[in-house]
């Protein structure tokens, strides 16, 4: 049986960079007419070993980068400033959304507001612990303190 490459993911056989067996005539009549794989030989091999290679590095490196970011996160302590009454009240409330804006002041960092968890928005001057999520799996508590102006 002859190998081939996947050059996507094919959910029968394997992920994309996979080196799989398949029958000559699937391979032939299948695969490679949509572009699903390519006849493997020592060279096509080598340099799919070299391109998974690169890509768990990259995966790695962004894992690392993320929480470094993670870290300053926890670091950092944010300041929104709101119109309050005087009962300690917002006019509005603090979003994610200023959350995020906040965040990327502050840091630099670019946060998307649907991974900034807060069960509500917060209406009231106080100090709140918020969890970001910087990517998956890996969450930084932000100190975040709402003043009244």
């Amino acid at each position: 049986m002859p190998q081939a490459i996947l050059l996507e993911d094919v959910e029968s056989l394997g992920e994309r960079g996979a080196v799989v067996e398949v029958s000559a005539g699937y391979l032939r009549n299948f695969l490679v007419p949509r572009k699903l794989a390519e006849a493997a030989t020592s060279g096509s091999i080598k340099q799919a070993e070299r391109r998974r290679e690169n890509a768990e590095k990259a995966a790695r490196e962004a894992e690392e980068k993320a929480r470094e970011s993670a870290s300053v996160l926890g670091r950092t302590v944010l300041t929104i400033t709101q119109q309050a009454g005087d009962d300690g009240r917002l006019f509005g409330s603090v979003t994610t959304q200023d959350i995020a804006d906040a965040i990327r002041e502050a840091r630099g960092l670019t946060v998307d507001r649907r991974r900034i968890h807060l069960e509500e928005p917060i209406k009231n001057i106080g100090t709140y612990m918020v969890v970001v999520e910087v990517v998956d799996g890996v969450t930084a508590t932000v100190k975040t303190m709402v003043t009244g102006s």
